[in-house]
Order: C-alpha cells, then structure tokens, then sequence
C-alpha cells in the first residue's frame, strides 16, 4: 500500500469510527465561509468548489452549506482567518505536517505545540520538515469509478504525474497548478471526484513499531480533533497490525 495513501486511509477509517460529526462540520463551515469570500460563482472559485465537495462527501445538510456560504459571500462573517502551517517530529523522528485555519494564531499554536510536547513529538520551525514532502495536487475516486489500468491512463493524458491505487481508493497526483485543469477533465468521464485538493505527499516513508504507532495516532487523533486544524499529514508507516485494529 502507497504510504500516502496508507495515511489518509487510516484516517479515514478512524475517523467513520470516532464518528466526529461536530468536529467534521466545525471545519467544513470554515472552510466554506472562508473560500466563499472570494465569490459564488464556482468556475471562478475553484477553493469554494472543493470545500463544497468536501461538505457533500461528508453528509452536510444543504442549508447549513448555504448559510456558509452566504456568511462569507455575503460579508457577514468578521473573523480574520488565516492559514497557517506547522511542522515537527512525532515519536519515532515521523515528519509532521499541520495545516490550520485561525482567527487566533497564538492560541492555534499553543495548542497544537502543546499537542506535539505531550505525545513525544517537538514543533519545529517553518520549512523544518517540509523538504520530506512533495507538495501537489491530489484527486481521489473510489476504485468502483474505473480499473486500475483505465484510470491510469486517463489521468497521464490529462496530465497528472502519477496515480496510486489500492482496493478501495485511486489516488491521482499533479503539480499543484495542474489540479484544477485535471479535476474538470476527470469530471467530464468519471464524474465529480471524492476529493480534489492539495496535499503533502511523503518522499519516504518512516517505518513505526507498534507501541510507537499507537503514540503516534494518539498524536495525530488530537491535532485533528482541534478546530483550527484542517489537515494533518505524516510520514509514518504504520505496521499492518495497526492497521487491522483499526
């Protein structure tokens, strides 16, 4: 299994389990009050685009997407957020990428440093772990859209750089101006994608034993459990044990 895939994943599956609904949507409305401030109109807001796709996959009713909307569109929301990035090391020297969304960025970092000292991890400074990724475009189907082999080729002529596929996700990859001009062409024969947004992809992935997997996902579980968070990503690889608990 592709490590980035692997994570994501993981995640994923954590995530159904915990059933974070509140959580979920805390971030969503954000998001889309945040992206709906550069406009409505679709075409011309990609950001908005995605944040919709995202509320939608995970269930968000339609008015409380379009009171979002509305607020941010509308001028009504107040609060100056801003998108701030945080890298450290977990336990077992794992990169980790936070990316967060704040009205509060002292706040946003005490907690999540706070969050790193307590599991075993230390914050670093800006750029201190990102050079362990790539930073590009990701588009996810699930694989009952298309073979292995067809998606493949459909996405290399449209441009994509590569594609990553497991039994239950294909993961398609781009440079990050490219993802938008990829997302429509998908669109048009495979249909709206799951999610199409960009990411940090591990270079190398950085074998865990299971104690210290177990910290790790404590770690990483805590992170995202923050409102100001919206995405978290590592360079673990997590033993298969783990993976089957979950």
């Amino acid at each position: 299994m592709a490590g980035h895939s692997q994570f994501k994943n993981i995640m994923h599956r954590k995530g159904a389990q915990d059933a974070k609904r509140a959580k979920i949507f805390t971030k969503l409305i954000r998001e889309l009050t945040v992206a709906a401030k550069g406009g409505e109109d679709l075409e011309n807001n990609p950001r908005l685009r995605t944040a919709i796709t995202a509320a939608r996959k995970s269930n968000m009713p339609k008015d409380t997407m379009e009171r979002a909307i509305k607020k941010g569109a509308g001028g009504e929301d107040t609060a100056n957020y801003e998108e701030i990035r945080y890298e450290g090391y977990g336990p077992g020297g794992v990169a980790v990428i936070v990316e967060a969304l704040t009205d509060n960025r002292n706040r946003t970092a005490s907690n999540v440093r706070s969050t790193f000292s307590k599991y075993g991890g230390n914050l670093g400074e800006s750029n201190s772990v990102s050079f362990q990724f790539d930073h590009v475009g990701a588009i996810h189907y699930p694989t009952s859209k298309a073979s292995s082999d067809s998606i493949f080729e459909l996405a290399l002529e449209n441009g994509a750089e590569d594609v990553d596929s497991t039994d239950s996700l294909h993961e398609i990859f781009c440079k990050p101006s490219h993802l938008h001009s990829l997302r429509d062409a998908l669109s048009k024969s495979l249909g709206e994608p799951e999610s199409a947004k960009l990411t940090w992809k591990p270079i190398n992935m950085i074998a865990v034993d299971s104690d210290t997997a177990e910290t790790l996902l404590k770690l990483l579980d805590v992170l995202e459990d923050n409102d100001d968070v919206q995405e978290v990503y590592c360079n673990g690889d997590f033993p298969q044990e783990v993976l089957d608990s979950l």
